[in-house]
């Protein structure tokens, strides 16, 4: 077996540097993106064997990119980074077809050891975190709510980038649409979820990590 062909899915440049020096003894680097739109767009060019993917991602987080991905892509193995401890955020990740999740803060240790693992045919967790995560992932089967059938994909990107602080002219110019397209995604899913106000919608998008 060849070295695995990784791409790498990571906004802060610096910390891509690192993993790039990190993982070239044993990988071959396929290609790097700062955000969702264009790792879409490098997956399927580049059909790498794993994406190292941030969740924290600009434009899309990367739990729905990621998903999207593996329904487009099946073969592509998953490995989420994040600075968040939280087994329910585990459990998500896995729910969105993740192989591996690890934290940023011990990726200098676990990276390279995940993606042996993975390839493999196994998933990686990192210790930090399994120990919560059996219990996060009992409710594995469990449909998802009303209010997540209820936002269609690119009410999702809207929805991202306004939490995100960015006015409605700043996500029209990052989507390519108009201002007033914008608008009408934003007043359409202030109606589907019965919210009143920005503020309320903002805080629907935290809660159901959509930023």
């Amino acid at each position: 077996m060849g070295r695995p062909r990784v791409l790498l899915a990571v906004d802060q440049a610096l910390l891509r540097g690192a993993f790039e020096k990190l993982l070239t003894p044993e990988c071959e680097i396929v290609g790097q993106v700062a955000d969702s739109r264009a790792l879409n767009d490098a997956a399927a060019e580049l059909r790498p064997d794993v994406i190292v993917l941030d969740i924290s991602m600009p434009r899309l987080n990367g739990l729905e990119a990621g998903r999207r991905i593996k329904q487009a892509l099946r073969d592509i193995k998953l490995i989420f980074v994040t600075m968040n401890e939280d087994a329910d955020r585990a459990a998500e990740a896995f729910r969105a077809g993740a192989s591996g999740y690890l934290l940023k803060r011990s990726a200098a240790t676990e990276l390279a050891t995940a993606i042996r693992e993975v390839m493999q045919g196994r998933s990686y967790v990192t210790p930090l975190v399994s120990e919560c995560l059996l219990g996060s992932l009992m409710d594995f089967d469990e449909p998802p709510t009303a209010h997540e059938h209820e936002l269609t994909s690119r009410q999702k990107e809207v929805l991202h980038l306004l939490a995100e602080g960015n006015s409605m002219k700043e996500a029209a110019a990052v989507l390519k649409l108009t201002p007033r397209t914008v608008a009408f995604h934003k007043n359409q899913m202030m109606e589907q979820l019965q919210i009143k106000s920005t503020a309320e919608l903002i805080r629907y998008a935290v809660a159901h990590h959509i930023v």
